[in-house]
């Protein structure tokens, strides 16, 4: 039972230092390359936020993973959580695609900023 037991918790240690590793996210600079954008989805406009006529740019944080598609994203600057266009941005931007970032000639995860504009 004990050697179950010790196997499994070895197992887990394995795991874990496998999981961290993989989701190591890099910044742009030394030696990481920024991801190159290859497609981008505009971000809808609700019915709202048209109505309220509500313009301007949403400041997205997202993760670009090593496979190019987009990863965790997160609110870096408001337009506007009240009729939508906020979720609207964080909807667009997962459906973007880059080539990924570089690091030692392999690609990495990299933290990026995108814009997305909101223009009646």
């Amino acid at each position: 039972m004990k050697a179950i037991v010790m196997i499994l918790a070895a197992l887990l240690v394995t795991v874990t230092a496998t999981i961290a590793q993989e989701s190591q996210v890099y910044k742009p600079g030394n030696g990481v390359s920024t991801p190159k954008l290859v497609k981008n989805v505009k971000p809808n406009y609700t019915p709202e936020a048209r109505a309220a006529k509500i313009q301007g740019t949403v400041l997205v944080s997202a993760v670009v993973r090593e496979d190019g598609t987009v990863g965790d994203v997160k609110i870096a600057r408001s337009l506007d959580a009240k009729y939508g266009l906020d979720n609207e941005a964080i909807k667009a931007a997962k459906q973007w695609t880059f080539s990924p970032g570089m690091k030692n000639g392999k690609p990495v995860a990299v933290a990026v900023t995108i814009e997305l504009a909101f223009n009646l």
